[in-house]
């Protein structure tokens, strides 16, 4: 005879393969922005995923595999944060500044993601650390391209030899506000961009318009 209390039990309800994964790299990304690669621990994200650590094994392999999951997921979501399509018929100054408001906003709802791809990625024998720069890559396209569009009428619009650097030097100037942000969180994302872009775009404004900055004396 099979005891009632038994059969009345209740299973546990087996989540979704995705539905745990998602749950495992949420907790991943939060130890490895914390305590980076080296001393995150395996123990640690199981027990932040309120799993076991034979299931986080199971679902996401070892520590490499599971730390390279984190990093694709979390430069996928600011690739796509940031090449969202924008406004057409937009001038390149609002395009840029539509732009940055996304970047910010990004950082403001991704703290964790942003702290494993930016300073994760600037330390050396990561694994995988070409993937880390993947998001930058990608940022830097876009504004190259936004900055030779705000060129191309003009009488000598600017090359790629003469965009791509610029675009390089805001991606740069964008993550060191990010850190400076950090230890002012009292500002708003819509504010940090708003100074970025008067940062950057008053002063490309200039080259825009085909000026340039010269040493007293020189022609």
């Amino acid at each position: 005879m099979v005891d009632q209390r038994e059969d009345e039990r209740p299973r546990s309800r087996r989540l979704p393969r995705e539905v745990r994964e998602r749950q495992i790299l949420d907790a991943a990304v939060e130890v490895f922005a914390k305590h980076g690669y080296y001393n995150a621990s395996m123990d640690e994200i199981a027990e932040t995923a309120s799993i076991s650590k034979p299931m986080l094994y199971a679902y996401l392999g070892a520590k490499d595999e599971l730390f390279i999951a984190c990093v694709r997921r979390e430069a996928a979501r600011l690739v796509e944060a940031i090449g969202v399509e924008v406004e057409s018929g937009l001038t390149p100054a609002d395009q840029l500044w539509n732009r940055l408001q996304l970047f910010f906003e990004y950082v403001r709802c991704n703290k964790d993601g942003w702290r494993l791809l930016h300073r994760q990625g600037d330390v050396s024998g990561e694994p995988q650390v070409v993937e880390l720069t993947e998001w930058r890559d990608r940022a830097t396209e876009l504004i190259t391209a936004l900055l030779a569009q705000a060129t191309e009428d003009q009488k000598q619009p600017m090359q790629p030899e003469q965009t791509e650097p610029f675009a390089a030097a805001l991606v740069g100037a964008g993550e060191a506000l990010v850190e400076w942000w950090f230890q002012h969180p009292e500002h708003t994302a819509e504010g940090m961009a708003r100074r970025l872009m008067n940062l950057l775009w008053l002063g490309f404004g200039e080259l825009v318009e085909g000026k340039t900055w010269h040493p007293q004396g020189e022609a």
